[in-house]
């Protein structure tokens, strides 16, 4: 069918997450194929379903596209969540590529060794606080979004990254209230609002099970 929207990764975030919430943003039904053994996914290998041998692989509209950033702009063009013109397209991107790089720095914490931990947590709250959130507290001071007066995939993404960062940093946002303000607006959304209630496919933290190769 057409219209059917299938995913297939691990039973865990990982970058397949953002794709889950923007889906969920577009009120978008999807299901999911875990990978829970080395044979599945050679079978998509062999089937020639992974580009680049590897997932996140996402089944839309007949095509099987892979590729996290394509993918999320695929979405985003499809459910109207990519800006006005070219030009709030870029800005968009803009914000989605650096929210990416700071999600991507938290889900590196499961392939940490435990003694270097702390050390990494560090280096996510600095680089957060002196780096990203800056940019987003100066473009939410009086904007509802970041580009062009309407919600975007960016705005997505910032939420879901502002809720990661709170999971680690309780308090973070003491200092960027604009984003915090933000935040809680953005929960608001029907579909965020239901994405985030018990019994959604919204992912918990990974925990020290949390193995993604199959």
């Amino acid at each position: 069918m057409g219209d059917r929207v299938v995913l297939h990764y691990f039973n865990g975030r990982g970058k397949m997450e953002s794709i889950r919430w923007l889906l969920a943003v577009a009120n978008v039904e999807f299901e999911e194929m875990y990978l829970t053994t080395r044979e599945q996914y050679l079978k998509l290998l062999s089937d020639g379903d992974l580009m680049f041998q590897q997932v996140p692989m996402v089944e839309i509209d007949g095509m099987k596209l892979i590729q996290t950033k394509a993918i999320l702009q695929y979405i985003a063009e499809k459910y109207n969540l990519h800006g006005n013109d070219k030009v709030d397209r870029v800005k968009v991107n803009m914000y989605a590529e650096g929210l990416m790089d700071l999600m991507e720095m938290m889900m590196m914490l499961p392939f940490t060794p435990t003694e270097d931990q702390k050390a990494k947590l560090d280096t996510i709250q600095t680089k957060a606080k002196e780096r990203y959130l800056p940019v987003f507290e100066k473009a939410l001071t009086g904007p509802m979004y970041l580009v062009g007066g309407r919600l975007s995939y960016a705005d997505v993404l910032l939420l879901e990254c502002s809720l990661m960062l709170e999971e680690k940093f309780p308090g973070m946002f003491a200092d960027f209230p604009s984003v915090k303000a933000f935040q809680g607006r953005s929960t608001r959304i029907p579909g965020v609002d239901k994405f985030l209630k018990p019994g959604s496919k919204k992912k918990p933290q990974p925990d020290e099970k949390y193995l993604p190769l199959p």
